[in-house]
């Protein structure tokens, strides 16, 4: 990283949003489905919107099921609902005219949070999706159709000091401008206030947090919205264009950010305390790095995020670190507890006689100069969006000092949505998080039947999964598989030798970049071989070792420091996959099986090192998993079926099921169990142990 005066990257501009509104999808949609159609429109559209946030509504005549009349429902966004993806479900539906009544029982802004639990008494229809709190803005409001969204370039307008002059240039007197206001009841007031008295208007301005626009038809609303954010984004730009981004660059980026992101998130997930540990996320993307290697970048990062939506995920301030000192543990953690009790003095100086207790005072996003920006959270999913809303918060900014100079949130305001008494309410009825949340494993082998399943069952249980195995194109298959049913957050892979010590390495970089660092490693990466002693040729035994031996050793090695250092957050945990023959002679397969026996010790010499550490090592011993079996569909069939003298085919399943004691069958699905108990809680008391998983086998019976 280096110093300099001019920016080494181009200056980030707004994207322009387009309408996308097709007359052919359109033609023949009810009113709820247009409502729906538009609503999808611009949520899938990240220049209009964000993840989760902005809302939509329409007033439709629907048939009472009570009385039979006609009444006017209210169509909104329904409370933690995404526009972009949403379905009709995804919508409240309420009694328009006992919306309007609830007026009745306001009486001042102090009423807020009691207006919210009228709502769902105006519920039509029996519909269980609950109305949020941003009900009364369209509610009260006469028009039909009402957008109500948070796209960057509007939210710079709002967070900027000539953001309401700016307003007037652009827009004249058809858009108004209205100070902040948390959002709720009283703020509908104020819209419906003012459209009232300017009913030249088409929408509203609203300070720190976005803009709300109105129209006759669910077209006309949707392209009004579209074209107002286009304008804000050109003015923007062409403002932008006029001087230096963020005063000019100061540090440019580094060439090995992705080695020293997978270097800093494990050191710095292993120095954040609490119940829980984290996942991270990192991103160097342009924006990012344009920011954080800034003149402005300390000043403005200090001033914390302006929208409710982005503060949310983010907290009052990152934290920032210096990128000459990221190899000091102790500038790191001090760094971290430093954070920590600006949090408790923020918590402290604001918090009110009802405020719910203290949460995580750990950071979300960490920035760091030259390298890009950090986010952790309790899942990755969670920590990608709040890298994407911190994101749009530098968007903002940028937008904002363009014009003028950018305003975030007040403090105090900042707190109350943080600690909301309605947002705490939907905190403690989220369920509890499944055992391996914030736990990330990596699993070698994960292409194959053993592999797979044990990915599946880990990821089953919350974890994030870091598939390795020698076939890169078999990998990323599976990778799809998994992703499509638990999501593409959790599941990543890379293709790696394990025999090979620099794709070892790398592999572990990858897991540590991808997700902050390893809890629990499954060595399982493999091969089997058969042949009589006199046809075992020295290649044949050395590419067993290398594989069984060494690759179990350089895969422990890698990973060894990351799994202490997260051990001595509650424990770490690696599996060896072994195998029956470890412990009990094969006939024909002497190569392979004193490779598993050697791979065996090293796990329980492993355990007497690791305990010191608190990293757990233990064994499955599978026996005879054909069934979904890659190591099965090659020569090991055939060799093994010929060193018994039976058909590879039939004969030879049937075979071994019978020759268990309890006659059934092992599938991948049953190792992974044993897999998944070893990674648990529920044998944090185990180490150096075999578990068999071979139906019963009393030759290899454990002694």
């Amino acid at each position: 990283m280096t110093t300099q005066t001019k920016s080494a990257l181009k200056a980030s501009s707004f994207a322009v949003p387009v309408s996308r509104w097709s007359e052919g999808e359109a033609a023949g949609k009810t009113e709820a489905e247009l409502l729906l159609y538009r609503s999808n429109l611009l949520g899938s559209d990240l220049t209009v919107t964000n993840f989760g946030g902005g809302n939509t509504s329409a007033k439709i005549m629907e048939t009472d099921p009570l009385t039979g009349e006609e009444v006017e429902v209210l169509w909104v966004k329904g409370s933690g609902g995404d526009i972009g993806s949403m379905g009709l479900d995804g919508f409240a539906t309420l009694y328009e005219d006992k919306l309007l009544a609830l007026e009745s029982h306001y009486s001042g802004e102090q009423d807020d949070d009691k207006m919210v639990g009228f709502l769902p008494h105006c519920t039509f229809n029996l519909n269980g999706r609950a109305a949020s709190i941003d009900t009364p803005l369209h509610s009260l409001l006469p028009y039909k159709h009402i957008d109500h969204v948070h796209p960057d370039a509007i939210i710079a307008l709002a967070a900027s000091s000539e953001g309401e002059a700016v307003t007037r240039e652009l827009w004249g007197d058809t858009i108004g401008w209205l100070p902040w206001k948390r959002p709720g009841f009283t703020l509908g007031v104020w819209i419906r206030d003012f459209a009232k008295a300017n009913p030249q208007a088409r929408g509203a301005m609203l300070a720190g947090h976005g803009i709300i626009c109105w129209a006759d038809t669910a077209q006309e609303c949707y392209e009004q919205t579209i074209q107002l954010i286009a304008e804000a984004a050109e003015y923007l730009n062409k403002r932008s264009a006029q001087g230096e981004t963020f005063g000019g660059q100061r540090v440019s980026p580094a060439d090995d950010r992705a080695a020293i992101a997978a270097d800093l998130m494990p050191r710095l997930r292993g120095l954040m305390d609490g119940e829980r540990r984290k996942i991270g996320h990192f991103s160097d993307d342009d924006a990012t790095l344009e920011f954080v290697g800034s003149v402005d970048f300390e000043r403005l990062a200090a001033l914390g995020t302006s929208c409710p939506d982005h503060f949310l995920r983010t907290k009052i301030a990152p934290l920032t670190l210096d990128p000459s000192r990221l190899s000091d543990d102790d500038y790191l953690s001090g760094r971290l507890s430093d954070y920590r009790e600006m949090y408790a003095a923020y918590y402290e100086r604001c918090k009110r006689s009802n405020s719910p207790a203290m949460r995580d005072a750990n950071p979300v996003v960490v920035l760091v100069p030259g390298v890009g920006r950090f986010t952790f959270a309790k899942d990755k999913a969670t920590a990608r969006i709040a890298g994407e809303f911190y994101l749009n918060a530098i968007n903002v900014m940028r937008g904002a000092e363009a014009i003028g100079e950018y305003i975030a949130l007040d403090e105090q305001e900042a707190f109350d949505i943080e600690y909301w008494l309605l947002e705490e309410a939907k905190l403690q009825r989220m369920p509890a998080p499944r055992e391996m949340v914030g736990k990330i494993a990596l699993v070698t082998g994960g292409a194959g039947g053993i592999g797979s399943a044990s990915a599946r069952r880990l990821l089953q249980e919350g974890a994030c999964v870091m598939l390795a195995d020698l076939d890169g194109d078999a990998v990323q298959s599976m990778e799809r598989e998994l992703a499509a049913k638990f999501g593409k957050d959790v599941v990543s892979s890379v293709a790696c030798n394990v025999t090979d010590e620099v794709q070892v390495a790398a592999a572990i970089g990858a897991c540590a970049r991808q997700f902050g660092g390893i809890d629990l490693l499954v060595a399982n990466a493999g091969i089997a071989s058969s042949a009589p002693i006199e046809e075992t040729s020295i290649d044949l035994w050395n590419r067993n070792y290398e594989v069984l031996a060494k690759g179990y050793f350089l895969t422990v090695r890698a990973a060894w420091p990351l799994l202490c250092r997260m051990a001595a957050q509650g424990g770490a945990s690696i599996v060896f996959v072994g195998s029956k023959n470890a412990v009990a002679a094969a006939k024909n397969a002497s190569a392979y099986a004193s490779a598993k026996a050697a791979a065996n010790h090293l796990a329980r010499c492993l355990a007497l090192e690791g305990a010191g550490h608190g990293v757990r090592v233990n064994i499955v011993n599978p026996d005879a998993v054909i069934k979904g079996s890659r190591i099965w569909d090659g020569d090991w069939r055939r060799e093994r079926a010929g060193a018994h003298g039976i058909d590879s085919g039939q004969q030879l399943e049937d075979h071994y099921r019978k020759r268990s004691m309890l006659g059934r069958d092992v599938l991948p699905e049953d190792v992974a169990e044993a897999v998944f108990w070893f990674a648990s809680e529920a044998s944090a008391k185990s180490t150096g142990n075999m578990l068999n998983v071979d139906a019963g086998n009393a030759q290899a019976f454990p002694r």
